[in-house]
């Protein structure tokens, strides 16, 4: 399992990189640790859960991290995520007020490759640089704009004065930086997410950090992106929030 990837589910997790290698599932109590991918109102996570390597891993408060410990010890990871898992976990968090909140699979890339572009100009956009999209809401995959995973790095497809799509990277953690496309109208299925998501991939690496990738199960034009650009799969994550419907 990549070294990286181990160091940075340990810190989300809350539990050691022996942990993330072997075999067994694992349960811990949530702590904020610093490292961590940092999104918004993680401070206080009910309840957190990854599939990774074939096994799971629980994090959340006391009451809820019990629960689990003695329903899913023996449990494998494989067959986790089926609807019949999310009915149960579901039930029991409602008991607290909680639902899920994403359940998205995420790949990773630790290979510089190949990139092959078309008829475009590329352009790269750093720090302060990005400030100019910002609103501009053609490119909400790509950038975000968060706080707490700030954006970092943007690369273009430009003909003109004509932008066709964009990659752009969030520092979602120090060692880790998630990629994100969006293609303009009218020029989808032509292979420039693909050649825009494999440059930002190789500069990335090129600085020492490990780029990820995350979608949706149902997003298949996504997941192609992905595996064209030499990302594979690496784990499956799940959370939860307050349902204020409850």
């Amino acid at each position: 399992m990549n070294e990286i990837l181990c160091r940075q589910l340990a810190l989300d997790y809350c539990c050691s990189v022996e942990d993330i290698a072997d075999s067994c599932n694992h349960f811990s109590v949530y702590s904020p640790l610093n490292g961590r991918r940092l999104y918004k109102n993680d401070d206080n996570v009910f309840l957190k859960i990854a599939v990774v390597g074939g096994k799971i891993l629980f994090s959340g408060r006391p009451d809820i991290i019990d629960w689990c410990r003695e329903r899913y010890s023996k449990t494998g990871g494989e067959w986790f995520f089926e609807p019949g898992t999310i009915r149960d976990l579901e039930r029991r968090l409602h008991e607290d007020r909680y639902t899920v909140r994403m359940l998205h699979p995420f790949y990773i890339a630790d290979r510089i490759s190949p990139v092959f572009t078309g008829n475009y100009d590329v352009r790269w956009y750093e720090g302060s640089e990005i400030e100019v999209f910002r609103g501009d809401k053609r490119w909400n995959e790509a950038l975000s704009f968060s706080v707490t995973a700030p954006d970092v790095l943007a690369v273009t497809a430009e003909r003109g004065d004509e932008i066709l799509g964009m990659a752009g990277a969030s520092m979602d953690s120090p060692i880790m930086w998630q990629i994100g496309i969006n293609i303009a109208d009218g020029y989808s299925g032509m292979g420039i997410g693909t050649a825009l998501v494999s440059l930002l991939k190789n500069e990335i690496l090129s600085r020492g950090i490990l780029p990820f990738y995350g979608t949706s199960f149902s997003h298949l034009a996504s997941q192609r992106v992905a595996l064209g650009s030499g990302f594979v799969p690496a784990w499956v994550e799940m959370s939860t929030h307050p349902d204020v419907k409850l």
